[in-house]
């Protein structure tokens, strides 16, 4: 049985292999993410292995830059890290000096002005907490609070201390234009308040990307419904959301914006920590194969690995112990499928009735497969959010928009030259099925696109073929 959601992955040392790679697409990883926070040295070198792969595998890799954003994290480190015991003094300044045993640069001076004694300062998610002890105009005293490891460049979180900014940083700025020249598919945008950010970004990138709006917030969920409906994809970042509302308060915060997006048929990503314990251990907690499942029962699109891949020892076994987990998680939902309905609405709007149509239709009649011509890749992300139980194949004759689309829940991408006529519809859908093995001789196929050809801008056409027939 296939897995219909998706493995995002990330980059980092322990996967900068060209065998690995290829071995991580082939156990299921379907999209990798660059983290814009870290070095990106020699990421062209990593670009191309990742693309050689996708060749040799014949399957659309998504590639996805998340950037930086106003996202709070500390400045370099000597020798990459420093060990602090409980009650140790750190300090953290404006001093744009590698840091050492007993400082480092924080690079906000907005900070300084607005910090206050009774704050406190957490590195790493939340992983570690400091006590203020002392303020000046350019430097934080701190009291560690438990033992810890700091390494460069962590994120930093002061709760209660809001930072003024829903705008792209002169850095987010120049990675756009790299992860253009990278030929990246979809822009992930951290610490998104609102949708200001999302439409700033769009005049910036180009129309084969598609934007993932990062919640890890608590003014993304006071708005998370106007970001959901101007961004392309949402990614609930669990790390910096627990530190921002509680831990305590995640999961249900999790259901709820899975639910909203399947309203709204927008795609969802659940990130962070998902097999942490795999970055030392060959094998998952139960706990951690539950929060997959869960991710996957609650109708998450894809399912991120962070540290597990990028510097994590078993790379390989996470991704093969995420996939085991979706396919027995959607096995089950598959036999209980009065259980899981999509829960997309049709608002009144005639292309999302036309999409839950093909759905009623696929179901009754058990066809095979819905092929979905695609242009600009709107089609295929409808048919994505309704869950159709037939094979989702799209086509579309821009190589990017395919990459982008293998992310999306239940597609298999292609890339072909575009149908001019219904005649040639019918014969590149033979073609492709049949050299794929994607579908049985004579097997029904719903197939879907906008007319008239190339040129329409919604889905409205649908008709049922018999494939291998005249």
């Amino acid at each position: 049985m296939d897995k219909k959601a998706k493995i995002l992955a990330t980059l980092g040392p322990s996967i900068f292999k060209k065998n690995i790679i290829n071995q991580l697409i082939r156990s299921g990883v379907d999209g990798f993410r660059i983290n814009f926070s870290h070095n990106l040295t020699g990421i062209e070198k990593i670009v191309k292995i990742i693309r050689d792969c996708e060749k040799i595998n014949k399957k659309h890799i998504a590639i996805v830059a998340d950037l930086q954003g106003i996202k709070l994290r500390i400045g370099k480190i000597l020798e990459n890290q420093v060990s602090l015991k409980k009650g140790d003094i750190f300090n953290f300044d404006l001093n744009k000096k590698i840091g050492s045993q007993n400082r480092v640069y924080l690079p906000y001076p907005e900070i300084f002005k607005k910090i206050k004694k009774s704050n406190k300062i957490l590195i790493d998610d939340g992983k570690f907490v400091f006590k203020i002890k002392q303020l000046s105009k350019n430097s934080i005293e701190t009291i560690c609070q438990n033992d810890c490891i700091i390494k460069n460049f962590k994120s930093i979180h002061i709760p209660g201390l809001e930072v003024d900014f829903d705008n792209l940083t002169a850095k987010d700025k120049r990675d756009i234009q790299i992860a253009k020249k990278l030929n990246c598919n979809w822009i992930a945008l951290s610490y998104v308040k609102n949708s200001k950010i999302i439409k700033e970004t769009r005049k910036l990138i180009s129309t084969d990307m598609g934007i993932i709006a990062k919640v890890e917030n608590k003014s993304a969920l006071k708005n998370i419904k106007d970001i959901i409906q101007t961004s392309d994809a949402i990614m609930v970042a669990r790390g910096d959301l627990a530190v921002e509302i509680g831990a305590n308060e995640v999961p249900h915060v999790q259901l709820d914006i899975v639910k909203k997006c399947s309203e709204l048929g927008k795609p969802v990503i659940i990130a962070t920590q998902m097999l942490e314990s795999m970055i030392l251990d060959n094998k998952p907690t139960r706990a951690e194969i539950n929060d997959v499942g869960t991710a996957i029962f609650q109708g998450a699109d894809v399912v991120m690995l962070s540290a597990e891949t990028a510097v994590g020892k078993y790379p390989l076994q996470a991704v093969q112990a995420m996939k085991k987990t979706i396919v027995s998680t959607e096995k089950y939902k598959k036999e209980n499928i009065s259980l899981f309905k999509s829960k997309t609405k049709i608002n009144n709007e005639p292309v999302r009735a036309i999409a839950l149509a093909i759905k009623d239709i696929a179901y009754n009649i058990k066809v095979e497969a819905i092929i979905a011509f695609s242009v600009t890749g709107n089609t295929a992300r409808l048919v994505s959010a309704i869950r159709p139980s037939a094979k989702i194949i799209t086509i579309s004759p821009n190589i990017n928009i395919s990459r982008q689309l293998s992310l999306l829940w239940g597609i298999t991408s292609i890339t072909n030259i575009d149908a001019k006529n219904w005649r040639q519809m019918m014969k590149i859908s033979k073609e492709i099925t049949k050299s794929r093995k994607l579908t049985k001789v004579g097997g029904y196929a719903i197939i879907t696109a906008g007319l008239p050809f190339g040129k329409s801008k919604m889905t409205n056409m649908i008709r049922l073929y018999q494939l291998g027939k005249n």
